[in-house]
Formats: C-alpha cells, structure tokens, sequence
C-alpha cells in the first residue's frame, strides 16, 4: 500500500501549485492548493522555507513542524488528487504546537470552502 502522502520534489510542480494563486494565509503558515484533473487520487505536498524564516537551523525545524502536521492531518483532512505547498513563516519554528494544527485546520477548511464556491460559480 501506497503512503497516503506523497511529496512534490520538483521546481515545475511548486511553480504550478503557485500559478493557481489558491491560497490560505495563517500566523504559522501559508497553505497553497492545486486540483488535480489526473485519475490518481493521493494527495501531494511540498514544503518550503525561504531564509527570511531564518538561518538552516530554524529553516529545518519549521519544515520538520510542518511534515509532523501534515502526517497527522492532511490523510483525513485533505481532499484527494490535490497539490499542497505549505510555506514556512517567521512563526513556525516556535509557535505552539497546537496553533500551528489550528492553523492547518483553519487553511484546510478555507480552502475547502473556496473550492465549493469556485466549483459552484462555474455551473
């Protein structure tokens, strides 16, 4: 069995998922998300941090943060065939725990709901 998880590794596919400009902004992070129209059906993701975050220490902690959250949640909580690229802010690395999966969840649900409304305006 596949992991219900996969990464993107590739610079196209972040650049792509940035191209789609859905995105859901929160104090710990920045949550972008592309649908896929392919027939695979797992959910991808990719994370960032660029060094106004802070030097490669803190840059590592926040992605490793980011990685722990995503493995607890974005299994149940994703949608599937859906690309996400979680960018790392100032915040990450010492935000509580606990605010940083608030945060998810909250970016979550968001772009849920903006993908309703966008599916419902087209028909």
């Amino acid at each position: 069995m596949s992991d219900p998880v996969a990464r993107l590794k590739r610079r196209r596919e972040f650049l792509r998922v940035a191209a789609a400009r859905v995105k859901a902004v929160s104090p710990g992070m920045v949550v972008q998300a592309l649908a896929r129209d392919d027939d695979d059906s797992q959910i991808r993701v990719g994370f960032t941090a660029s060094r106004k975050v802070g030097n490669a220490v803190v840059r590592n902690r926040a992605r490793r943060r980011l990685k722990a959250l995503v493995q607890e949640l974005l299994p149940g909580r994703g949608r599937p065939s859906t690309d996400y690229v979680l960018i790392a802010r100032g915040d990450t690395a010492t935000r509580p725990y606990e605010a940083l999966r608030s945060d998810l969840l909250q970016a979550l649900s968001r772009l849920e709901r903006d993908a309703r409304g966008r599916t419902e305006a087209k028909t």
